[in-house]
């Protein structure tokens, strides 16, 4: 019919009212002509052209702010007073608010209910719904729209995206356009026309969803070449550094002030921070331990309770928890609202991690804007990047596996070679305290061998250790490593000592700690030689330990060795081991002499 004018006349000419210009053929010609030549060629270019300014929106943008720039055209070529979108939302069976013009987004309900409302009934049928006067009826729930924006009508049109994969679900929701007029003849013209201009509008957002499939796979490139290129740099995984690659390409994600990884602990009632930035004293502690019962945002993202609260504050969803306003939200204890606000922290994002169906690790990130919500690409590098952690975090484990069990392996090789010289010798009796001794050491240091194996998995139990006896017993493996690698001209000097200096700790941790500030402390004596010294006391509540050797480092050193940053990955296993145990080291320079003080809580009424 519309390429054909003829056949429109006809149709007119069928009319009731145009049966009095029947005869008039001039009439109708000019008429045929002025349809062909002048107004249908102008109604088909404003038509063309608003739907082309809908669908060359740009996909870059925000879905709301696409939104935002569609609902604009569609008031303004339909002559309305505003319109809004609302999205429907599976997981919490809600209609959510995404956007209008003009926009009226912090006076918006955040969601609405699906049954028993307009936008309910639109997306249930996929159908356009008319509200020819809001008074009237009695889905529109909303009356006081009459005195906010003077709005007396509505026509509710679909919102529909197609799926991409099999397992997704269609995105559906609704746009309603507001006109002043009461009691409203909605035309079919502007029914079609609106119905056409939301269809444009799925294709943007489809075009926005393949766009950003796209950046989802270069971000995941980029996070895993980021954490590789770490891994092949010759000084093995540091999750420190590893954070510091790869957090700001979240940048353009989201605006990020900080983000943690923590581990779910082996009797499954408390959390580890394992890994956060930024790392600052303070800020994250990494090794602190919460139960789980401290947080309600830990219960929920560890499925430990079920979310029955009807709050804007919060969004409950099956990949994720959002805490969308800390400081007004039932899901954060006060000390998360009093961190955030010291922070400067407007919402919490936690994004849980599992092996299989177990949780094992979640994420938090901390951001300076309030976010209402995240999308699924959001999600999927978020999950993504936790996922690369946990792998970064095992890597860092075994990196720090393969370099502590050097000085016990060259040291266990020597007590066994020396134990079998006495054995070839068959000189048993006379050196039975000496086999014995050896024997010990052996088996003790084969089963530390075997703990630091296993701690990849877990640390074994908190216990309490005299920190003079364990100094004792590293600096006798550690005076065998020294024989065993033929380092000549060192004197080894022992005590004073403080008997009974008590600490709690996994006892794995602290001989890890003695064992490389040990080895970093004979592998700084000067080829020439010199002294390795080490003495215990207390200090206030500090269990101390000091480790001397002779020879300087430079002030520059000095301070990278306090931040954990000196030369060979052992500093920055013994400064990770001692934050865990919440002790601090210190690092004093004598005339030709360095000594360094790790300082560890004692252990009350031992």
């Amino acid at each position: 019919m519309w390429r054909n004018p003829e056949a429109l006349i006809e149709t007119i000419k069928e009319q009731a009212w145009a049966e009095e210009w029947a005869g008039e053929d001039a009439l109708w010609d000019h008429l045929n002509r002025s349809l062909k030549e002048d107004l249908l060629p102008q109604f088909l270019t404003q038509i063309t052209r608003q739907i082309d300014e809908i669908t060359e929106i740009d996909p870059d943008l925000s879905e709301q702010e696409i939104l935002t720039q569609a609902t604009r055209h569609m008031v303004n070529f339909l002559g309305a007073l505003s319109s809004s979108v609302r999205i429907y939302d599976p997981l919490t069976g809600q209609m959510l608010s995404y956007g209008s013009y003009p926009s009226e987004e912090r006076a918006r309900v955040t969601f609405i209910p699906l049954e028993e409302t307009v936008a309910g009934e639109v997306v249930k049928t996929k159908k356009t719904y008319l509200v020819a006067n809001i008074i009237k009826d009695e889905l529109y729930k909303d009356k006081d729209v009459i005195n906010r924006k003077g709005a007396h009508s509505v026509v509710a049109v679909p919102l529909v995206i197609p799926r991409f994969f099999p397992r997704e679900r269609d995105t559906v929701g609704v746009i309603q356009i507001y006109f002043p007029e009461e009691d409203r003849n909605f035309t079919p013209l502007e029914i079609q026309l609106a119905e056409v201009m939301a269809r444009r509008l799925s294709f943007v957002i489809a075009r926005k969803k393949i766009l950003s499939m796209n950046r989802v796979n270069e971000k995941k490139e980029t996070i895993v070449r980021n954490i590789f290129l770490k891994m092949g740099s010759g000084h093995g995984v540091k999750m420190k550094e590893v954070f510091n690659r790869v957090i700001p390409e979240l940048a353009d994600i989201i605006n990020i002030q900080s983000c943690a990884l923590f581990a779910l602990a082996e009797d499954g009632e408390h959390v580890l921070l394992e890994a956060g930035y930024p790392d600052w004293v303070g800020y994250h502690g990494i090794g602190k331990r919460f139960p789980v019962s401290s947080e309600p945002a830990f219960e929920l993202i560890l499925n430990r309770r079920t979310y029955l609260d009807d709050s804007p504050y919060e969004v409950v969803a099956q990949h994720y928890l959002l805490v969308v306003d800390p400081q007004k939200s039932g899901a954060v204890s006060e000390n998360i609202k009093r961190f955030a606000a010291d922070h400067n922290i407007n919402s919490i994002l936690y994004v849980p991690l599992n092996v299989g169906e177990e949780i094992t690790h979640f994420m938090t990130f901390d951001a300076l804007d309030q976010r209402q919500r995240y999308g699924q690409e959001e999600i999927e590098i978020f999950l993504f990047l936790g996922r690369e952690l946990m792998k970064a975090q095992r890597m860092e484990r075994l990196d720090d596996i393969l370099h502590d069990f050097k000085n016990p392996a060259i040291a266990t090789a020597g007590f066994a070679r020396r134990l079998k010289d006495l054995l070839d010798k068959e000189e048993l009796s006379g050196n039975a305290p000496t086999i014995q001794r050896y024997v010990s050491i052996l088996l003790e240091e084969t089963s530390r061998l075997q703990e630091m194996a296993v701690s990849l998995y877990h640390i074994g139990k908190k216990q309490v250790v005299d920190l003079t006896e364990v100094l004792k017993k590293r600096f006798e493996i550690n005076r065998e490593a020294i024989r065993e690698q033929l380092k000549q001209n060192v004197s080894l000097q022992e005590g004073p000592f403080y008997k009974g200096l008590f600490i709690r700790c996994y006892p794995l941790h602290l001989e890890r700690i003695l064992d490389n500030l040990l080895n970093n402390a004979t592998n700084a004596i000067p080829l020439q030689g010199g002294i390795l010294s080490i003495k215990t006391s207390l200090q206030d509540d500090w269990a101390c330990a000091e480790i001397t050797n002779t020879g300087l480092i430079s002030d520059e050193e000095r301070l990278k060795l306090l931040d954990g940053e000196g030369r060979g990955r052992g500093i920055y296993i013994t400064h990770r081991i001692i934050k865990l145990l919440r002790g601090k080291i210190d690092v004093k320079v004598g005339r030709d002499t360095t000594t360094l003080v790790v300082s560890l809580p004692t252990c009350q009424g031992y």
